[in-house]
């Protein structure tokens, strides 16, 4: 069941100001917002449908720009354009929480992970922070919930040893969050909170199964037991495998409403679908919904790929909507993207999609406040500690003490020989096309790089080493003599322009240097090499001793 709580933050709006790097592009950048306290908004009574959407006719059908001119989904015309989360935020969990709005995401390699956002509006949103800052394995598709005054994440973790289901919790959305709580449900991923018409709390999980929790939600209290077999597609369907998992659970009317995902992640374009099956009790039995499947993606021709992994939520204008991920075409290298659609509640108590166009503007729910979206991904590292954008790919509880700071920027202790072992500092990239600086000073023993990284198999980048430069490329290392102007210290830079990889050097940060190899990345994603992953923005240092990272900068390019 929903829970609601009053919330008290908002954010405050940005001006637009110019910024130019290295006179190659000028993009117009929005400055941080700053969290300042606000009165809740009023709710208004629930409604049954959306309203006709004008937005679909506007002639805008690009993005806004905001901080660093990264794509943004609020067009400032009452109208948004998805994703509202560019870039890898797959699996996405969604609460309400009165007028309050919180949203986590798979974070698979990624050490912090299970980064929770804010927003009052479901399309302009926040970081708060990490949940998880522990290495128990890579972090599938999660579950944020709330019951009786306390929030909750419910999410699977994988490792070559050990797989399991584990649960974090915290009084307050915004942390401390405790260590996190083995399950014990080596079997399954995906788990979704439900509460009974009884009141008992309980799991459902992937393969139609359910296990009924304590009464304070960190433990089982009963062997997992099948509820659902799921919808049986039409067999000449082109899906990468039937994988019933991702089920969320919603009451609505005098019905527990159940969505899963089906079809496979990724593989084909038209793989992932959602399904849609209700009950009056929470131990079924469970009717699919006529309309199955009530999203998907129909055609390789469409803009949004492999469409799935959806979850209802009520509007803040009472409307209610459906929030799901999708890969975009030809960009399958940004991940699984996250994306919003209004849904309508048939008369016979059915939910169905509206029948809007998701690749036109959609008209915002217009009660919530808004604000900026996301934040500047540059860092001067000034802050002495790492920003939220920051994470160790591939990272284990060990990486999370390898960066300190002073009052000259990151020293980050080298590790291992290249990418590959040495698990890169990384954050998601949310734009096709950017450009990437950063300022280094390395020991003499170590080599610093600035690469855009998969997993240990496959990166690409420029490095300088202590005799070397070294070009990464499909994974792996090619040594070249270093530049007699580049010493220890000395500046980076990589464009990613729609995969196309040019990388620079400099001595002074004026005057660059192309290395003469460009690449293609487009490559660099799932149905390549697997892992559920996206190609990421990274800094690493390998060898011995420390390097040094200073003003690092982001810009997303036209």
């Amino acid at each position: 069941m929903l829970q609601h709580v009053t919330g008290r933050t908002t954010l405050r709006q940005s001006a637009c100001v110019s910024a130019t790097l290295a006179g190659l592009f000028t993009v117009c950048i929005a400055s941080a917002a700053d969290v300042k306290p606000q009165k809740p908004a009023v709710k208004k009574a629930s409604q049954t449908a959306a309203p006709t959407d004008k937005c679909q006719r506007a002639a805008q059908a690009t993005w806004a720009r905001g901080v660093e001119g990264q794509r943004r989904a609020d067009l400032g015309s009452g109208c948004f354009l998805n994703p509202i989360f560019a870039g890898d935020h797959p699996d996405p969990s969604i609460l309400k929480d009165g007028t309050d709005y919180y949203m986590t995401f798979s974070s698979f390699d990624a050490l912090p992970g299970l980064v929770v956002w804010h927003s009052r509006d479901l399309v302009n949103w926040q970081p708060l922070g990490p949940a998880l800052t522990k290495y128990v394995g890579s972090i599938w598709a999660p579950e944020l919930v709330k019951h009786a005054g306390r929030y909750f994440i419910y999410f699977p973790a994988r490792s070559a040893k050990y797989r399991s289901i584990y649960v974090v919790w915290a009084e307050k959305i915004s942390g401390p969050w405790s260590e996190p709580i083995d399950l014990k449900l080596p079997d399954y991923i995906d788990p979704g909170h439900a509460v009974g018409e009884d009141g008992k709390r309980y799991l459902f999980l992937s393969a139609g199964a359910r296990v009924p929790l304590t009464e304070d939600g960190l433990a089982t209290s009963g062997a997992p037991v099948k509820q659902y077999d799921g919808w049986r597609y039409p067999d000449d369907w082109v899906v990468e495998s039937f994988s019933l998992e991702g089920p969320k659970i919603v009451r609505h009317g005098e019905y527990f409403h159940m969505l899963v995902a089906e079809g496979g992640t990724a593989g084909p374009a038209t793989s992932h679908m959602i399904v849609s099956a209700r009950a009056k009790s929470i131990n079924g039995p469970w009717e699919s919904s006529p309309l199955n499947p009530i999203l998907r993606t129909r055609s390789p021709q469409e803009r949004w790929w492999s469409k799935g992994h959806g979850t209802l939520v009520e509007g803040p204008d009472g409307h209610w909507l459906v929030v799901y991920h999708a890969y975009e075409k030809g960009f399958q290298t940004l991940g699984r993207q996250t994306l919003l659609e209004p849904i309508e509640w048939t008369a016979d108590g059915w939910p169905k999609l509206s029948g809007l166009d998701p690749t036109r503007p959609i008209r915002r729910p217009t009660a919530g406040e808004h604000g900026e979206h996301a934040f500047a991904l540059s860092d001067d590292f000034s802050k002495s500690r790492l920003g939220t954008q920051w994470a160790f790919c591939g990272g284990t509880d060990g990486d999370l003490k390898r960066a300190r700071f002073d009052a000259d920027g990151l020293l980050l202790k080298a590790d291992g020989n290249s990418p590959a072992d040495s698990s890169p500092l990384c954050f998601v990239a949310p734009d096709p096309a950017y450009m990437l600086d950063v300022e280094f000073e390395s020991g003499k023993k170590a080599t610093a790089g600035l690469v855009l990284y998969y997993n240990r198999r496959l990166y690409a980048g420029l490095a300088i080493g202590e005799r070397h430069l070294i070009v990464h490329r499909y994974g792996q290392d090619r040594l070249l003599d270093r530049p007699e102007e580049i010493g220890h210290q000395g500046f980076l830079r990589l464009i990613n322009d729609r995969h196309l990889v040019s990388l620079y050097y400099s001595a002074d940060g004026k005057a660059w240097k192309r290395q003469d190899v460009r690449m293609d990345v487009s490559g660099y994603q799932h149905n390549t090499v697997g892992d559920f992953l996206s190609l990421r923005p990274a800094l690493y240092a390998a060898g011995d001793g420390e390097v040094r990272f200073k003003n690092f900068k982001y810009v997303a390019l036209p």
